[in-house]
């Protein structure tokens, strides 16, 4: 009915951070090495943005095309009977919360994997380690 809130809520609220948390411009005061850092970091924060906003736009195609969600006010077919917004949020906390959460665990996985994958093919690392 609305799980798809809850992935793009935490997409809203990636969004939001990203912008806040990248906002210094300070390209003049920091090292080469952490410009790429930053770089690498946004790229990351991008990459799960795209997964949430992805796929919550395809769940909203999905709940449009059942007849779940509809274009005119309360745009969600459980809003209409008060019996059924208890089912709504019943399902918006175990499956929106679930598909958000394997959606981030997966990105973080992801993301730890392309870093030992960069780690391994890169031989200035076993250097440094020594």
């Amino acid at each position: 009915m609305a799980c798809f809130t809850v992935p793009l809520a935490e997409a809203i609220i990636v969004s939001l951070a990203k912008k806040a948390a990248f906002k210094k411009n300070t390209d003049n005061v920091i090292s080469e090495s952490k410009k790429q850092k930053i770089m690498e970091t946004k790229k990351k924060l991008g990459l799960l943005e795209n997964l949430l906003y992805g796929g919550s736009f395809l769940l909203a195609i999905e709940h449009i095309y059942h007849g779940e969600v509809i274009l005119f006010p309360p745009f969600l077919t459980a809003l209409r009977t008060p019996e059924e917004i208890p089912v709504m949020l019943k399902e918006m906390a175990t499956v929106g919360v679930g598909m958000a959460l394997l959606t981030t665990i997966v990105w973080f996985a992801v993301c730890k994997l392309s870093d030992w994958l960069a780690k391994r093919k890169n031989p200035l690392y076993a250097i440094q380690r020594a």
